[in-house]
């Protein structure tokens, strides 16, 4: 069995509220086993025995919409590939140790070199990016209140839907759920 991450974009966002049991609920109801969730942002935890993880996340957007009744994307990863982001450092140490957030977009599929390019080109003073493969790392060097990036924008800039998470969080589900052997 294969222990999976589901990071479910636009949860508990936008007026939108879904409890954790609920989610817990969706995603037992799909047959998956070990279903937990980590903090109430739409990460949840569980294994299965699928191994084409496509077929997997649009059979969980399917699933979710008819239960939720809107669209909510879906990005999933192993406990392997969570603790390789959480162990990835995009930019040097004194960098990252300056800086106001590290957050980590979370993409279905690699950017397109044009679409790479155009995120680049939105670097500035406060904010910078570093792209690997199916994340993108975003600096924010200030707080991100002064920060005019967000989802909306590289949305607009990639063409690419994305789930942003803070690399706090990656680190702390990639300890609490290691790679299993």
């Amino acid at each position: 069995m294969t222990r999976y991450i589901a990071f479910l974009r636009a949860i508990n966002v936008g007026g939108r509220t879904v409890k954790m049991e609920e989610l817990r609920a969706i995603f037992a109801g799909l047959g998956f086993a070990a279903v937990e969730t980590f903090i109430a942002s739409g990460n949840v935890i569980f294994t299965a025995d699928e191994k084409d993880a496509p077929a997997l996340q649009q059979r969980i957007e399917e699933q979710l919409h008819r239960a939720l009744g809107y669209e909510v994307t879906t990005f999933l990863r192993t406990d392997a590939e969570v603790a390789a982001i959480a162990r990835y450092a995009p930019f040097p140490a004194p960098v990252l140790a300056a800086a106001g957030a590290l957050n980590v977009a979370l993409l279905a599929t690699p950017l397109a070199p044009a679409s790479e390019q155009r995120l680049l080109d939105l670097r500035n003073a406060i904010d910078d990016f570093h792209v690997d493969g199916r994340e993108v790392y975003w600096l924010c060097r200030t707080r991100q209140s002064e920060s005019t990036f967000s989802n909306t924008i590289f949305e607009r800039a990639t063409g690419q839907r994305a789930t942003f998470r803070g690399m706090r969080t990656l680190q702390r589900l990639a300890a609490k759920y290691p790679p299993r052997p």
